[in-house]
């Protein structure tokens, strides 16, 4: 290794470990034994660049593999919060295309790339997505050519690490490998928001489902029925704003705390979680409040239910969903 290079990867180190210390406060639990079924909510937020909720994105570990649903702003970040080097994603599902969901994949896709103690990738990046994903992915690509080519050319990097493997989906079971399977379920986020998918992820007997972005859907009721974790996306607005078109738009395109509370009780996970908040306000009115959802919810709904947040995480076990403590601060 070249002086330069050793330099390069000292000074990453170190600000690795720094950021984790600053970040954090709390060190990160053990790595998931090969077993071990763990969901992390990366990212419980929306489009909103709210610092406590980055953007949407859920870590499922489980038979030893790290799958990543959607990729929002600030999941590297997270990951490494979460005690994850960016490389050891073994494979990213996206629910949709909409840009709060896979903004944050140029982060993922070209700093794991790199050889810092953070990133080291090895091969490329799998993704799994609706029709468009191809698209997107070949379109990311051209826009950093110069950057890939100039660390290729300055760096030695991989180009076989740098590649995007994708495979564009419809619906049913997308991946299927080491005794963990992923299903793709069609969701309704609006007509003209085709296609959407939530996703339910099957391993050892015990199952997490992950709902998208949705309004209330038969098919995810369907779908998750029997499922442990069920963490489900939800939107809000105080009465007084209801009548703002723009306002009516995105609510017709979510899941309201009530629906989310009879989804809950028709599925009867043994744990429910929010995340997604779209919680919205004006000049003068603001927003709802995470306890006024979980309120509203618990009208029709009185099962187990977190209001979650980014760096939750849970433990799926045979005789139920452990809440883990100590996944970052």
């Amino acid at each position: 290794m070249s002086p330069r290079r050793a330099l390069l990867l000292a000074c990453a180190c170190a600000a690795l470990l720094c950021g984790r210390a600053q970040a954090q406060g709390t060190a990160a639990p053990p790595p998931a034994a090969a077993e071990e079924f763990r969901v992390t909510l990366l990212g419980t937020g929306s489009p909103a660049p709210v610092m406590r909720r980055f953007g949407p994105g859920v870590l499922v570990e489980a038979g030893g593999r790290k799958l990543l649903i959607d990729c929002g702003r600030g999941t590297t970040q997270r990951l490494l919060q979460a005690g994850l080097r960016l490389g050891q994603v073994d494979a990213l599902f996206l629910t949709h295309l909409h840009s709060d969901h896979v903004v944050g994949i140029p982060d993922l896709w070209l700093t794991g790339w790199l050889e810092a103690s953070y990133a080291q990738r090895k091969g490329p990046l799998r993704v799994h997505g609706p029709q468009g994903t191809r698209a997107l992915m070949q379109g990311l690509t051209q826009a950093y050519q110069w950057d890939i080519q100039a660390r290729i050319a300055d760096q030695n990097l991989s180009a076989d690490s740098v590649r995007a493997e994708v495979s564009e989906f419809k619906t049913g079971v997308v991946y299927d490998q080491g005794g963990v399977k992923v299903t793709a379920f069609e969701v309704d986020h609006g007509d003209l928001l085709k296609p959407a998918v939530g996703f339910r992820v099957d391993y050892g007997g015990r199952s997490v489902t992950v709902s998208g972005d949705t309004r209330f859907s038969e098919n995810l009721i369907r779908h998750a029925a029997g499922t442990d974790l069920l963490v489900h996306q939800v939107a809000a607005v105080r009465e007084e704003l209801l009548k703002n078109p723009v306002f009516q738009v995105i609510l017709a395109h979510h899941t309201s705390p009530e629906e989310a509370g009879t989804v809950f009780s028709r599925v009867k996970p043994r744990q429910a979680v929010f995340y997604h908040f779209v919680l919205l306000g004006a000049p003068g009115v603001p927003p709802v409040t995470e306890q006024d959802v979980l309120q509203q919810a618990r009208r029709h709904y009185d099962g187990p239910l977190l209001i979650g947040e980014d760096l939750m995480a849970f433990r799926l076990e045979r005789e139920g969903v452990v809440p883990l403590a100590g996944r970052g601060s």
